[in-house]
């Protein structure tokens, strides 16, 4: 795993990129493929973290109180287009990161760069060279992962947390120790898989299994399930000119009980939580469908929403629907025990993310 130190703040970069690859085995997208994406006009800022750059959509007034929205895998902030004017509109200030090796974020070449802890540290290092605080932290598949670590190392930093579609796999003794194990022992069983074949049974192992297989994992024909336009397959796309950027997207979901020992130790944060939890996952999803059941059974003031007619992605299933929800949660008000989508749910076989 690669060392987080030395921060220091890089402004806005007004010159173009002049090579994909920054530094030997690091890749950095040009920013002409991240020109006139539909719905998503805003500004990028970047931050040096050691030998990373991170980007980050940062709107809404800077006094305003923070959302701090991280996204999972193989998407980016983009991800957020629906939610983020919902919330600047109420007068919220919006901090939404790209994970390394996805959207505007350079990127690893080698597999073995990626780590769990590893994109932990990077937005752990971002929190605090932002000096978030009293922030409302909202996670969705690999962003609750991450996000939630981030949480439980520093939870004076955050006033509440909303998690949808995501989870933070734990345990002890001795399947903390050997789960990894057995799960890498799962995926090497399912094999290599065609799309098709995942299409015919969506289970995270497959997924997990064919993600990890695929010579170029085919992102934009993955979104365009949901039902998506053109022009946000190209948007999930842009970040990734061709495989050699692919790293993260392949190799992630292999690592999501990578940590499970560390995980149980987070869980004693939320198990001591007091402050406001929302759970607000959605009916359709074949990945974390139950979910929720341990952040009910774990966090005791947890409130509990169910959001219908969405599927894995809700950002683009519900993303206006669910910011709104978020809304009326961070300012007390009373919440409904469930909402519906924005859109028509995507096909249950056709959203297989990890």
């Amino acid at each position: 795993m690669r060392s987080v130190v030395s921060l220091t703040f890089a402004a806005l970069l007004a010159c173009p990129v002049q090579a994909d690859e920054v530094r030997p085995g690091v890749l950095r997208t040009p920013d002409s493929r991240f020109a006139d994406l539909e719905d998503f006009p805003y500004a990028p800022n970047y931050l040096q973290v050691g030998d990373i750059r991170l980007h980050y959509v940062d709107e809404g007034p800077r006094d305003g109180q923070t959302l701090l929205l991280i996204h999972g895998e193989p998407t980016w902030s983009y991800l957020f287009r629906k939610m983020i004017p919902v919330f600047t509109d109420a007068g919220y200030r919006v901090v939404a990161p790209d994970l390394v090796g996805f959207g505007r974020s350079d990127k690893f070449v080698d597999e073995e760069a990626y780590s769990y802890p590893m994109q932990v540290e990077y937005m752990q290092a971002l929190v605090g060279a932002l000096d978030l605080s009293d922030v409302t932290f909202f996670g969705q598949d690999w962003g609750g992962l991450i996000g939630l670590r981030v949480v439980a190392a520093e939870p004076e930093r955050f006033a509440r947390v909303v998690v949808s579609n995501t989870g933070l796999p734990a345990a002890d003794g001795v399947r903390g120790w050997l789960g990894y194990t057995m799960f890498k022992l799962a995926v090497w069983w399912e094999g290599a898989l065609t799309l098709d074949e995942l299409q015919s049974e969506v289970t995270f192992p497959r997924w997990v299994a064919y993600s990890y297989h695929v010579d170029d994992l085919p992102i934009g024909r993955l979104m365009s399930f949901m039902g998506g336009s053109e022009g946000v397959v190209a948007a999930y796309e842009a970040p990734f000119p061709d495989a050699s950027y692919k790293a993260a997207a392949q190799i992630m979901p292999y690592l999501v009980p990578s940590q499970l020992r560390e995980n149980e130790a987070a869980w004693a944060v939320f198990e001591n939580w007091d402050k406001p939890f929302l759970v607000a996952f959605t009916d359709s999803d074949p990945i974390t469908r139950g979910g929720e059941a341990a952040f009910l059974s774990r966090v005791a003031v947890a409130q509990n929403v169910t959001i219908r007619g969405a599927g894995h992605f809700v950002q683009e299933d519900a993303g206006r629907a669910l910011a709104e929800l978020m809304v009326d949660f961070m300012e007390g008000r009373e919440l409904p025990a469930e909402i519906l989508s924005d859109s028509p749910a995507p096909d249950e076989a056709g959203s297989p993310d990890g």
